[in-house]
């Protein structure tokens, strides 16, 4: 998801979240999605079986045609078409479909960030193996032109790639560098450009972020001045278009999925989200587990319902979800008032003054003088101005809601909010502007109202520098809410003013009536950080082909960089903490996760055989009283230790089963366990001591975490467990919560 009040449209509006996109009357037929698990063997014809499937079910010929949407057979099996709601109860019941739900739409997530994460420009690189590698990302589109994709000095396009270049309004083809193009709109919702072209910049920005070419001087007019450049900028793109004005449907996620894991692209890229779902009725975790399946790992962004506990979205453990921290960079405005005071706010104000000083008014006495309006007049509310007393003159607002574009469409020459607590938002403004805390907000006002002519001047936006890195205010926090033992997010990345490319078919600030288009953008959000870490990824594997995706993942989390500011939801917010991904490629030792290994994680989870069957495929049947029971209180070998108590009163007491492989290239290596822990906590590894002897060696061990029940006004109590062998750390946060009373 992107932060940018300016694309409030994009980023909040989408009212139809997890709500069914058509009306809900029982004789209407409604958008649903049938997923039928692993995609059928090579000759079977799924579109037949789809349809020979809702031939039974309507049992009308003419009604089972026209009802189909769309067939998926490519990566996984199932369909999407227009049902009753009796329809959906007799599909539901048969024994090949694992699931069927509604279509809903989900919402997006939106220099020197590489640098700040120690992977300059000199980082080592095995170009040979990075230009083969082909980031998929499901965006808005995305624009060619950018000079971030400029395919000079690229060879042919891969030949492992299969994927497609599809032309449109505004979009006349690929190159070397963007080597697929697709975009999905299976609703038939009436739109603007139906192509890949990117008409809101979001998908530039975050395609960039992670595999744009090195371009010097970037900036946003003069802003953030640097070379703006992806994580792995020798690495291919291929952009796979599912949002538009209205939201990114689950038909459209699940088509995209569908099409990418056949592509041949090496990692996905997924800055969307939606309200939680159990795993199977979410287009996103479907998706990534036929990817994972595929050796391929897809991250996701943790969502931007922060600082809020709860809300962190993406949850499914095959995902790597990605939570938003800040770089050592902040923007900063300053202002300065008729009286000589000066201080400074935040924003991303590109214009610089024309005149010394502006006439300065505040809410209040701009009011619309006929009163026939509804809002709060000192916050500015739409409406409730006068365009004559705002006519070339700053206003001063309380709150900071997008009033610069109310101020703007009344000739305001500029316009200061002022919020009541810190705020670590820095948003692009359409007339010149800054949000500025409480306590010069009373000072402003206690100045208009001294003076007859009072005046002021805003300054054009400054980079400055700042402790970091912190989780930004807006990432969605844990506990997660599906399975309830897994921590989730599992790392961050820098999501906090960013910098990357933009598309020239969207002005600065989304807004119509901006007449200022940018080659780069500076933007913030979950939406950002999610394509730093799937370059981090992408990174890894160029020097470790072979690596699962959990390897991958693991590698990141281990290596992770402990967070310098840590806030009251510790790893709530962070996860194992900010990616480091020049340590991640020598991790010394990995928790690796088997397709076994999540199938008893899944009974452990509650599914049944029968759907565990078919999202497996193949001939083999699995019955979960037949298999090893996952043990512990999490079931999977994941790089992260979580427990959820039962109740506020319970005792701490949880087992937790882990193993490790070697990927370290020495003999012989002894790695002993360190733990950091509360007090009231008592946690024991064992063994406290592993050897191993050759590579890809595994080894195993138990954490018996104890202690007696949260005291009051104590929900989170978190510890770390340390494997090193004095040239390797590896990492795991351990994180005990207790629920709410």
């Amino acid at each position: 998801m992107v932060i940018n009040r300016n694309l409030l449209v994009f980023a909040f509006g989408f009212t139809l979240v997890a709500s069914v996109v058509h009306a809900s009357i029982d004789n209407e037929r409604k958008p649903y999605i049938v997923y039928m698990g692993e995609a059928r063997g090579a000759g079977i014809s799924t579109s037949d079986e789809h349809h020979n499937l809702l031939l039974a079910t309507t049992g009308d010929e003419s009604i089972a045609k026209s009802s189909k949407i769309y067939s998926y057979g490519k990566s996984f099996n199932g369909f999407a078409a227009r049902l009753l709601p009796h329809e959906v109860k007799r599909l539901s019941d048969e024994d090949g479909v694992v699931s069927v739900f509604a279509n809903t739409r989900n919402r997006l997530h939106t220099t020197r960030s590489w640098d700040f994460l120690g992977m300059p420009q000199t980082a080592k690189r095995r170009l040979d193996i990075e230009s083969n590698i082909v980031v998929g990302v499901l965006d808005t589109g995305i624009y060619v032109d950018a000079p971030s994709f400029n395919d000079d000095g690229y060879g042919p396009v891969p030949a492992k790639w299969k994927g497609k270049c599809v032309k449109g309004a505004n979009f006349t083809g690929c190159n070397k560098k963007v080597i697929g193009a697709r975009y999905y709109n299976l609703e038939n919702i009436d739109v603007e450009n139906q192509s890949p072209a990117d008409l809101d910049g979001h998908g530039t920005h975050t395609s960039s972020t992670a595999a744009g070419t090195a371009v010097k001087d970037a900036s946003l007019y003069g802003l953030a001045q640097g070379t703006a450049r992806g994580g792995v900028p020798s690495a291919r793109i291929a952009m796979y278009k599912v949002c538009w004005g209205s939201g990114c449907s689950d038909m459209d996620l699940l088509a995209a999925f569908d099409d990418a894991i056949s592509d041949g692209v090496d990692i996905i890229s997924v800055s969307i989200g939606g309200d939680s779902r159990s795993f199977f009725q979410d287009p996103i975790a479907i998706g990534s587990f036929h990817a994972m399946k595929k050796g391929i790992l897809t991250s996701c962004s943790a969502g931007n319902g922060g600082p809020y506990p709860g809300t962190v979205e993406n949850v499914a453990p095959w995902i790597m979800t990605i939570a938003a921290t800040s770089i050592d960079r902040q923007f900063t405005t300053a202002f300065k008032l008729g009286n000589g005071m000066k201080s400074t706010g935040i924003s991303i104000n590109t214009f610089s003054p024309k005149k010394e000083t502006y006439p300065l008014i505040d809410g209040a006495r701009a009011s619309n003088s006929s009163g026939d309006y509804y809002g709060n007049i000192s916050a500015c509310d739409y409406g409730t101005l006068s365009s004559d007393k705002v006519k070339g003159k700053l206003v001063y607002c309380l709150g900071s809601s997008g009033q610069d574009y109310t101020i703007k469409e009344l000739n305001g020459a500029g316009v200061i909010t002022s919020l009541d607590a810190p705020t670590d938002i820095a948003y692009t403004t359409i007339i010149p502007g800054t949000t500025v805390q409480l306590k010069d907000g009373y000072k402003i006002d206690e100045y208009i109202n001294s003076t007859k002519n009072p005046r002021a001047v805003i300054y054009k936006t400054r980079a400055t520098t700042m402790r970091a890195p912190f989780v930004a205010s807006f990432s969605s926090r844990g506990p997660q809410l599906i399975s309830l033992n897994i921590l989730k997010p599992d790392i961050a990345a820098p999501g906090l003013g960013i910098l990357a490319a933009y598309s020239k078919l969207a002005s600065v600030t989304g807004y119509p009536s901006d007449s200022r288009y940018s080659p780069f953008n500076i933007i913030s959000g979950t939406s950002m950080s999610c394509p730093h870490a799937a370059a981090a990824a992408a990174y890894v594997k160029t020097f470790h082909p072979d690596w699962s995706p959990a390897a991958i993942k693991s590698a990141l989390m281990t290596t992770a960089t402990p967070m310098k500011i840590k806030e009251v939801d510790a790893e709530f917010g962070s996860g194992s903490g900010q990616i480091n991904p020049s340590e991640a490629v020598h991790p010394g030792l990995v928790y690796d996760i088997n397709m076994s290994s999540y199938i008893r994680f899944l009974c452990k989870e509650g599914y049944n055989s029968t759907t565990i069957s078919l999202l497996i495929g193949g001939k083999k049947k699995y019955k979960c009283s037949n298999l090893k029971p996952a043990q512990g209180i999490d079931g999977l070998n994941y790089p992260s230790m979580h427990a959820q108590l039962k109740s506020a009163g319970s005792k701490i007491s949880a087992v937790f089963y882990r193993t490790l492989t070697n990927v370290g290239y020495g003999n012989n290596s002894v790695y002993k366990a360190t733990v950091t822990s509360p007090k009231d906590v008592s946690i024991k590894v064992v063994p406290n001591s592993l050897k191993f002897n050759r590579t890809h060696q595994k080894q195993s061990f138990e954490v018996f975490v104890e202690g007696g029940s949260m005291q009051n006004g104590t929900q989170i109590l978190s510890a770390l467990l340390e494997w090193s062998d004095s040239k390797h750390i590896v990492r795991s946060p351990i994180i005990i919560y207790k629920p709410s009373e």
